[in-house]
């Protein structure tokens, strides 16, 4: 009988680590709680390496044995394979290259509403030579001091917001959305459907800026819902809304996806990650590295905010940068070349 339990339990643990592994090939990754489990790969991994050793400790037990010996089989093979989908998304490289004359260096940073101040940001803009900056949770009057600190500095941006609640005075930052963009890329203007929300996430605003003339990539920035039980689809059609703004032509998504790689499994075009657009950081070495909450070590937060671009740009090098400035979100830097060929 406890023969027969054992292998029960060892063939449900087996399953259980196929669908945690590669929720995509259930089509579970957008179910809850599957979207919350997967979303931390990292923390996943050591999970199976936790449960592998208290498997190696029951070996001891000579009843217990064949049993302890097959759950630590599966339990090294889900740590395994979880840690050959990091390797292959990237643990870390934050070396940029130098910047060229064609680059155009992004940075994404959910802001948290007023925890990281306009002086703080703009440094980071000067010291990363940041030509797009897309800040979710981030006030129109933040943004402006951040122009006029980089105004002084010599390198002018201009400053655009969406706030998708503007009747309610003094309503909390998560409803708004700042993007700053180097004066050098043009004139560029958000498009009515993002500020008046016809076209637009549901519950926290993103934000569409296209150039005036025409000339230049289409800017989005990204806040999309955080998958909570009671919102799991709302952050589907934000997730459905996000990949629709990257079709063919010249696109940047940025900011806070609320989604890491394995949730936009069903959303990607022709290679593409979301769309067409493709991650930077899942390119340039840092795919598995954690952006929230930033009180976690690197490899075992979620990373859920990122920089993409369609075909038309490709990146060059990534950063995830370790002060999160008092923010629960670390900042990203995506630097981006135009396509060859």
């Amino acid at each position: 009988m406890l023969r027969l339990v054992g292998i029960l339990v060892t063939v449900m643990f087996a399953i259980a680590t196929a669908v945690l592994v590669w929720p995509q090939f259930f089509r579970l990754e957008l179910t809850f709680p599957m979207a919350q489990i997967v979303s931390a790969r990292g923390a996943m991994a050591a999970g199976f390496l936790a449960v592998a050793l208290l498997a190696a400790f029951l070996l001891f037990a000579r009843p217990l044995r064949g049993f302890a010996a097959s759950i630590l089989v599966v339990a090294l093979v889900g740590a395994g394979a979880s840690a050959t989908i990091g390797a292959l998304r990237g643990y870390g490289d934050d070396t940029l290259p130098a910047k060229t004359d064609e680059a155009l260096r992004v940075l994404s940073w959910n802001t948290a509403g007023a925890a990281v101040s306009a002086e703080t940001i703009a440094g980071v803009i000067a010291q990363q030579q940041i030509d797009i900056v897309s800040l979710p949770e981030t006030s129109e009057e933040v943004g402006e001091q951040i122009a006029i600190r980089m105004r002084d500095a010599g390198r002018p941006m201009w400053v655009h917001h969406v706030n998708i609640r503007p009747d309610v005075p003094d309503g909390p930052q998560a409803w708004q959305t700042t993007i700053l963009i180097s004066t050098e890329l043009g004139e560029y203007s958000v498009i009515d459907s993002s500020r008046d929300g016809s076209s637009n996430t549901g519950e926290v605003p993103s934000a569409v800026a296209m150039p005036v003339d025409g000339s230049g990539p289409t800017i989005v920035a990204v806040h999309a819902v955080a998958p909570r039980e009671d919102a799991m689809a709302q952050w589907q059609s934000d997730l459905e809304w996000i990949a629709d703004q990257c079709p063919k032509g010249e696109f940047i998504l940025a900011g806070d996806f609320n989604a890491t790689l394995d949730h936009m499994a069903s959303f990607g075009v022709d290679g593409g990650a979301m769309g067409r657009c493709v991650d930077a950081a899942a390119t340039t070495g840092n795919g598995m590295v954690g952006t929230w909450p930033a009180k976690l070590p690197r490899l075992v937060g979620a990373p859920i905010d990122h920089i993409m671009s369609s075909p038309s740009w490709v990146a060059t090098g990534s950063a995830v940068l370790a002060d999160a400035g008092g923010s629960d979100h670390r900042a990203i830097v995506a630097q981006l070349e135009p396509a060859r060929g």
